[in-house]
């Protein structure tokens, strides 16, 4: 098993590395002061195509691979995770569900805006009481005549608020299986539908340059044919849509992880304290290398659930540990890379604070750290 890049892939990666250094770096700390979003960042992401990175040239996309968009999150992340995130989000959760179970029709009217960036959609999964129980979806659509009528809520979604976001794909309750189970499925609502009302954005500990929202939806209508997928299969395709998910989350902190090592050593070499940089102390150093250990295996656990998903083998299990892994690993070395800062890690003119407060959520979106041994002990046959 060979975990090299090939040419294609490492070029990729440095003019997205570039990219990040060069464009995000310098304004991203006013906009997460500021809790605003970055939109010229994100027209500029759209212009390299980086949304459209795992989608066919025939919707189009740029013909690459899931691992191609894993590559561009851990080398965004390493320099700022609500841009990171704001990627991830519109390619897993908001453009990949339409193009894994769309209709030819919902394809054609929806992929071009969103894989070349021009748009973004949301994900509406969580609801103010389930959380982690996404199988206890309390909203609800109803068939009336041609139209699906929904109410409910929905927490926690990104990029559902932006000036650019064209929809969201919701999950809802559309009826009772034999069995008495609810019976789930996943609906298009576009973005200014009558009865679909985007709240405030979150004030938020972390990703504060990315876009959150609660939304609810007061006898919301849109037509019988926004039905994503088939009826009744809402359920196993936002499973299918969170385990690829949880792959390119692991990665995000793999580069959120890495990005404290590449600070850190960077201070380490400049700070001075009794008469020496602070580099040359081994306390530093083991601490550092400790990092830099955490990262890398964190990295390969994302590298082989990547592998095991393009060569169309199961990978639940992978994607788990990898997520599991790798967002553990990214508060341990944010906050080793704020201990390493010392009193500097604490202000916020650094980028250490900011991946201090990021790094957390990691432990919880997309499927928290106890779902994710839930689902490694189930697949271990537990």
């Amino acid at each position: 098993m060979d975990f090299r890049l090939t040419e294609e892939q490492e070029a990729l990666r440095e003019s997205v590395r570039d990219f990040a250094r060069e464009v995000v770096a310098p304004v991203i700390a006013e906009h997460y002061e500021k809790h605003t979003f970055p939109y010229e960042v994100v027209r500029q992401m759209g212009k390299m195509g980086l949304f459209g990175l795992p989608f066919p040239e025939e919707h189009g996309g740029m013909g690459g691979d899931y691992f191609a968009l894993c590559l561009v999150l851990e080398e965004l992340a390493r320099v700022d995770s609500s841009v990171a995130i704001t990627l991830e989000a519109a390619v897993s959760l908001g453009a990949m569900p339409i193009f894994r179970f769309g209709t030819a029709e919902q394809k054609a009217r929806w992929l071009p805006k969103l894989v070349s960036g021009e748009a973004l959609a949301g994900f509406g999964l969580t609801e103010p009481g389930t959380g982690s129980d996404a199988g206890g979806t309390q909203t609800r659509a109803v068939l009336d005549g041609d139209e699906w009528v929904i109410n409910g809520s929905k927490a926690f979604i990104t990029n559902s608020g932006t000036d650019i976001t064209a929809l969201v794909t919701v999950t809802a309750v559309t009826g009772t299986r034999p069995d008495g189970s609810k019976e789930l499925s996943t609906i298009i609502v576009p973005s200014g539908t009558p009865g679909f009302t985007v709240a405030p954005g979150y004030s938020k500990v972390g990703w504060n340059a990315s876009d959150t929202h609660e939304l609810t939806f007061d006898d919301c209508r849109v037509p019988a044919a926004n039905l994503l997928g088939e009826r009744g299969r809402g359920f196993a395709q936002f499973l299918r849509i969170l385990d690829e998910g949880r792959i390119a989350i692991a990665a995000l902190a793999v580069g959120l992880a890495q990005g404290c090592v590449d600070e850190s050593l960077k201070y380490a070499k400049e700070r001075q304290a009794f008469g020496q940089p602070i580099g040359n102390y081994q306390a530093i150093q083991f601490k550092i290398a400790d990092m830099e250990l955490k990262a890398h295996t964190a990295r390969l656990a994302y590298y082989d659930a990547a592998a095991r998903m393009l060569a169309g083998e199961p990978f639940k299990r992978q994607a788990a540990i990898a997520k599991l892994h790798a967002s553990t690993i990214a508060v341990d070395n944010a906050r080793e890379a704020t201990q390493v800062h010392g009193g500097y890690g604490f202000m916020n003119e650094y980028p250490v604070a900011r991946f201090w407060r990021d790094s957390k959520i990691l432990e919880i979106g997309e499927g928290t750290s106890e779902v994710q041994r839930m689902i490694i002990a189930r697949d271990l046959g537990l």
